[in-house]
């Protein structure tokens, strides 16, 4: 009669496995984390140099100047109230017609005249933090961060 040798794996042969495993998990999840923050960042450099700012310059060609401060983003969904009333507003300029929120589900700050950009409108996502500082995303001098 032929014994046969139990073709398994041994238990050190599994725990190797798994050992590597795990030092491969621990090398790739920092990198990954990293990428969901830089997408975030460019979904609102996005927003506000591209989605946004042509919802607005649109208004702009419409109406002849860009919403004021007090009547906001939300300008570009239903036609303002406050004054100045626009009567040749010609919207919604944006396509889904809500405004969005930025990455991290605040509000877009808006003001119009800028104080950086006075002849136009300042734009800014206040960012992972919610304070504006240097990581916020705006549309005066958006270096690559």
């Amino acid at each position: 009669m032929l014994k046969h040798k139990g073709t398994g794996f041994t238990l050190i042969e599994i725990m190797l496995v798994v050992i590597i495993i795990g030092i491969l998990v621990a090398m790739l999840v920092p990198n990954i984390a990293g990428r969901s923050e830089q997408a975030r960042n460019t979904a609102a450099r996005t927003d506000i140099e591209s989605n946004l700012s042509t919802a607005l310059d649109l208004y702009r060609m419409d109406v002849g100047q860009y919403p004021t401060t007090e009547q906001g983003l939300s300008a570009l969904i239903a036609a303002p109230t406050i004054p100045p009333v626009p009567p040749q507003w010609n919207g919604p300029y944006l396509k889904k017609k809500k405004v969005p929120k930025d990455p991290w589900g605040r509000d877009y700050v808006y003001a119009a005249p800028g104080t950086h950009n006075p002849e136009s409108y300042d734009l800014s996502s206040v960012g992972p933090d919610g304070v504006e500082d240097a990581k916020s995303i705006n549309n005066w001098g958006n270096e690559e961060k």
